[in-house]
């Protein structure tokens, strides 16, 4: 019988894994979808009108379902060291709770990183929204050598914007929504390696091979 090759070796993404305190963050995979999926079911946001809300999100839960699968396979074939999206699961105590996106364009040029993020309602007010943006960050800068990393916030959102000062990240201006369905005004935010505040728990990077370093460029 024909032993084949582990899918990460074929696809390097799917066998990265980080871990801090309670939580684990790694891509998902297909097996992970049907969670997936009933987790975009759940409550996210307090108040499902305020402008804080995500475009994606104001879809009925059916179509939302349907259309954050095909994101997550879309980036997945879009994978490319020009330009690519991680999205990481999150998981504590062995369920998934929401979601850590990092990205980047030209990134072996210009060693910057952007993300987003969301956690469902229930998981809100434990501390887990700033320790899995802190072990993102730690895995952009003190594994792929990113130099600045950048995101951005509906403004009011006192919630990611305390997420953020408590990583270290600085205002860098506004800007209006880039995301399809919004325009609502948004704070920039950024860190780097010198202001990051780091986590009091360790962050352990698994995965991370040489052949997806090509694929990040890094």
């Amino acid at each position: 019988m024909t032993a084949f090759p582990g899918l990460a070796t074929i696809h390097p993404p799917s066998g990265l894994v980080l871990r801090a305190g309670d939580l684990v963050l790694r891509p998902l995979a297909d097996a992970d979808l049907p969670e997936y999926a009933a987790l975009l079911r759940r409550p996210i946001f307090e108040d499902e009108h305020s402008p804080q809300v995500f475009p994606w999100y104001r879809a009925e839960p059916e179509v939302r379902v349907r259309e954050a699968l095909r994101f997550q396979w879309r980036l997945r074939s879009e994978l490319s060291a020009d330009r690519w999206t991680l999205p990481l699961g999150i998981w504590a105590g062995g369920r998934l709770i929401g979601c850590q996106d990092i990205s980047a364009e030209r990134f072996a040029e210009r060693r910057t990183v952007t993300s987003g993020s969301w956690l469902t309602l229930e998981a809100h007010g434990r501390g887990y929204g700033t320790l899995m943006r802190q072990a993102m960050l730690v895995f952009a800068f003190d594994h792929l050598g990113a130099r600045r990393a950048e995101s951005s916030a509906v403004l009011g959102n006192a919630a990611s914007f305390g997420v953020s000062r408590a990583c270290g990240y600085i205002e860098n201006g506004t800007q209006i929504s880039s995301l399809r369905g919004s325009v609502e005004e948004e704070q920039r935010f950024l860190v780097t390696p010198e202001t990051f505040r780091r986590p009091t728990a360790p962050v352990e990077v698994e995965g991370l091979t040489p052949a997806l370093r090509e694929m990040l460029g890094a």
